[in-house]
């Protein structure tokens, strides 16, 4: 996929995302959403797929490291080992949305989209290089499986976008595949099996 069809399709997943930010209740932000995350949590860390590509962007790489999308989750899958750090970013993100966190996610999207042109270049990620058309899915995926959970925590329909679930979808058997779990889904896919409990992979 180029980079303008990903361009788009990120920003459809940031549109989604935001859309479903907008019918969090103003006696909902503390609530219970994800784990030990509360719904300000969530949102915080959902927006952090916005700052990421304001901030990668940015940033040019003077290798590539990172060939596609599947590989970077292979590659920081070592990294998220500690869910203290995973959770204290997380809480940070959140209190930065300040007292109007609608506003200031829509703000985040705003910039990530005017981060974005044409150029595929490479990029400085947690990962490693790599190119600005290979980070967007990555990022694709993060807006939708988050937007799902928020959708779930605040009782409101938790559909995707029917190209966005495509791309989430492609990617998560991509990363299964490269983790030798090929078979282990295709059984679970086609009723021959079931995958572990709390299977993800990520």
């Amino acid at each position: 996929m180029t980079l303008e069809s990903q361009v788009d399709l990120y920003r459809r997943a940031g549109d989604h995302a935001v859309a479903v930010a907008a019918h969090v209740r103003p006696d909902q932000w503390d609530a219970a959403a994800l784990g030990t995350w509360s719904v300000r949590t969530l949102v915080g860390h959902l927006g952090r797929s916005f700052t990421t590509v304001v901030d990668y962007s940015a940033r040019p790489a003077d290798r590539l490291d990172v060939p596609d999308s599947a590989q970077y989750y292979i590659v920081i899958a070592p990294m998220l080992t500690d869910p203290d750090q995973i959770d204290a970013r997380a809480v940070q993100a959140g209190l930065a949305l300040g007292d109007d966190p609608l506003d200031a996610l829509a703000l985040l999207q705003d910039r990530a989209a005017a981060a974005l042109d044409t150029d595929d270049r490479v990029i400085q990620t947690i990962a490693g290089g790599m190119r600005l058309s290979d980070y967007l899915p990555t990022r694709i995926f993060e807006l939708g499986v988050h937007s799902v959970d928020l959708a779930r925590a605040i009782g409101v329909p938790e559909a995707l976008p029917p190209e966005v679930a495509d791309s989430i979808l492609d990617l998560s058997v991509q990363v299964a595949r490269r983790r030798g779990d090929s078979q282990a889904l295709l059984c679970a896919l086609t009723g021959r099996g079931s995958l572990p409990p709390g299977y993800s992979i990520v």
